[in-house]
């Protein structure tokens, strides 16, 4: 066992969940595991081929097993005729197993433009091919299932046994590249995304022991022995529509774990709001993703990456604000959405607001060393910034399905992988011998900030520490530059702008406060530690 990863990761007693065998860490054993290969996936054109591959390649008697927040069945994997409703239907009518939780959502009429209809239709056809799609309400009131995970096993070789663990549903608008001109089967967001919105995302794709605790989190959703939605006669009547059983049928028997694949060290991390009847898995709800931030911030020595499609909540901008007090060379920039997805008059005021105050506090702490950015594309259009990623030191690093803001960290289900590189780790304290592996947290950030700056991932500014801030405010301010004098000459390099968000108006904070604490970011932390920066 490493003792670089046990210094980021978190114990077992720190996970805060004796109630679920996930990564328990007892009886000496390690609270996550190792001998793993992770590979991050940028944008959701190299997830969804990653999937198409994978899927494809089924045969009858493998299995595959999802969660997702949203999922359009018609949505495209590859360009042509390949939906993701389509494939898993085809593998269940030839004998691969496919069972999934997609979460039954608010509906049309509360939630838009989240689809409880979407679901409903992807889980309609996944049953009519064999398979077992359920659609999922064991929620906290205003919470959601958030989590997004494929896993893939096979029969004959465990060794080529797979998951995808991130930000991406099976939905629409995901399927955008670098170039980031959006995906042409598109959401409808804000006007000033463009009718094929540009979005930006991540997932990870794991390999080795993980696979199977992956499995084991959705076979923990899956056996919850409490009713998946409220028995109203209109429930009941989608629920048989989409030919959805009353009581799902048994997992089969949990197989070994596959073999180890690589370096790379995982702990999976969750959040589950405390509700009523309680989850099995965790009656007092979890809050692991919270608390891992919370250790990881502590630890941070030089560079706080985040790239997050919210960065709402003082409490979760608490933890980053101590730490950049705390290390006077710490540096934090942090890449969000111009806009919300939903800037109306009732949505746009309590999303700004929240926002605003995070932002602030982290500028109070350390004004010169917080920089906070949105990106365009090369028309200038706005980049819906959908990922949820950190990097601290080039040494640890998350990608999952949890955002930076308190609902995340303590209402919805979310899933998150944390991720170490051993051998570069090793190599760091010269147990390596003498091998200088580049590690992956830091491949991760220079694969990102080469697109987000328009420059070479070998380019020396990119690889020298210290300057950090500096360089994302040079770029930031060409790009200024050159929209201020009417775009005359060349486009500058980059995707980088200093983000502003529109102020909220004081007569309109005294209705979006509420909306924001009650409904957007809602506290689902026990009474005691709610009001405070503790999860």
């Amino acid at each position: 066992m490493d003792s670089t990863v046990g210094k980021w990761f978190l114990s077992g007693a720190e996970r805060g969940n004796p109630a679920s065998g996930i990564h328990a860490g007892g009886s000496g054993s390690a609270s996550w595991s190792e001998g793993n290969l992770v590979e991050p996936l940028v944008h959701g054109e190299a997830y969804f081929a990653r999937l198409y591959a994978e899927l494809s390649d089924l045969k009858a008697g493998d299995r595959v097993w999802f969660t997702d927040w949203r999922g359009d069945g018609d949505e495209q994997l590859e360009p042509g005729d390949t939906t993701i409703g389509g494939l898993l239907a085809g593998l269940a009518r030839s004998g691969v197993e496919v069972r999934g939780l997609v979460w039954r959502s608010h509906g049309e009429r509360i939630s838009a433009p989240i689809s409880g209809r979407s679901n409903e239709l992807l889980s309609r056809q996944i049953n009519n091919a064999g398979g077992e799609a359920l659609l999922d309400q064991r929620v906290r009131v205003f919470g959601s299932h958030h989590q997004k995970l494929v896993v893939i096993r096979r029969r004959d070789d465990p060794s080529r046994d797979v998951a995808f663990v991130g930000g991406i549903d099976l939905s629409h608008s995901r399927r955008d590249n670098a170039a980031h001109l959006g995906d042409p089967q598109a959401v409808k967001m804000d006007s000033r995304y463009g009718p094929t919105p540009p979005w930006h995302d991540a997932a990870l794709e794991l390999r080795g022991p993980v696979v199977a605790d992956v499995l084991a989190i959705f076979a923990e959703r899956w056996n919850d022995p409490h009713p998946l939605d409220r028995r109203t006669p209109y429930r009941m009547l989608l629920q048989r529509l989409a030919r959805m059983p009353r009581h799902p049928k048994p997992l089969p028997e949990a197989a070994p774990p596959p073999p180890d694949a690589g370096t790379h060290a995982v702990q999976l991390l969750r959040t589950y709001g405390v509700k009523h009847p309680p989850f099995p898995f965790a009656p007092h709800g979890e809050r692991s993703i919270a608390r891992a931030y919370a250790k990881a911030f502590a630890q941070a020595r030089s560079l706080i990456y985040i790239e997050d499609q919210y960065l709402w909540s003082t409490e979760v901008a608490a933890g980053i604000a101590e730490a950049l007090e705390r290390n006077q060379a710490l540096q934090v920039i942090i890449v969000v959405p111009r806009y919300p997805d939903s800037d109306g008059f009732l949505g746009g005021p309590p999303r700004r607001l929240g926002q605003q105050r995070a932002i602030s506090m982290l500028r109070r702490a350390a004004p010169d060393r917080v920089g906070v950015f949105d990106l365009e594309n090369n028309d200038g259009t706005p980049i819906y910034v959908h990922a949820k990623i950190c990097i601290i030191d080039d040494t640890w690093f998350t990608c999952g399905s949890d955002n930076f803001n308190r609902r995340s960290w303590t209402t919805d289900s979310e899933l998150t992988c944390a991720v170490i590189d051993t051998a570069a780790a090793a190599d760091a304290d010269g147990s390596a011998g003498g091998r200088t592996p580049q590690p992956l947290p830091r491949k991760l950030r220079l694969q990102l900030w080469a697109e987000h700056l328009g420059m070479d991932q070998d380019d020396p500014l990119l690889t020298t520490g210290g300057g950090e801030i500096d360089l994302w405010n040079r770029m930031a301010g060409a790009l200024e530059k050159w929209h201020g004098t009417g775009r005359s000459g060349p486009r500058p390099p980059g995707q980088v702008r200093h983000h502003s968000p529109e102020p909220v108006r004081a007569i309109h904070r005294i209705w979006a406060d509420p909306i924001y604490r009650l409904i957007v970011d809602p506290d689902g932390r026990p009474r005691p530690l709610r009001g405070t920066s503790r999860f």
